[in-house]
């Protein structure tokens, strides 16, 4: 049987970090920081996943008790204008940075996931093909 965490605010190491990355955001562009609302929506959201081990807006309502509702979060990440590209970019420099890392390359590769077989009513769904093997 699992334990139920109750969110009732960020983790204090994720906000810290949310307002590095911002810092690091400005630095780059002023444009392009997030605001006081957008910072306090992502440090929930990364304790959210933290604490629920996924990425479901309906499990970050429920862990937070209803103080973080599904339709806010969900809009924030969806129609709001963060700078999705800028917030990956210093993320990475900021976590690069902490670790002493002075440069590199981001390489994102999710080739070994097969993709998700849910939808049933799209055709040719099932007929994946794993390109390493041809198969």
């Amino acid at each position: 049987m699992g334990t139920t965490m109750v969110i009732t605010q960020p983790a204090p190491f994720v906000s810290a970090f949310v307002e590095t990355v911002d810092q690091a955001m400005r630095a780059q562009n002023p444009s392009h920081g997030m605001s006081a609302i957008q910072r306090a929506g992502l440090a929930f959201c990364v304790t959210a996943v933290l604490v629920t081990n996924s990425i479901c807006w309906a499990r970050f309502a429920r862990a937070s008790l209803g103080t973080y509702a599904l339709a806010a979060s969900a809009w924030m990440f969806c129609h709001s204008k963060l700078p999705w590209a800028q917030l990956l970019v210093a993320s990475v420099r900021v976590i690069w940075r902490h670790h002493g890392i002075p440069a590199g390359t981001l390489v994102i590769d999710d080739t070994d996931h097969p993709r998700s077989t849910s939808a049933q009513t799209l055709a040719h769904l099932y007929k994946l093909r794993d390109k390493a093997s041809g198969g």
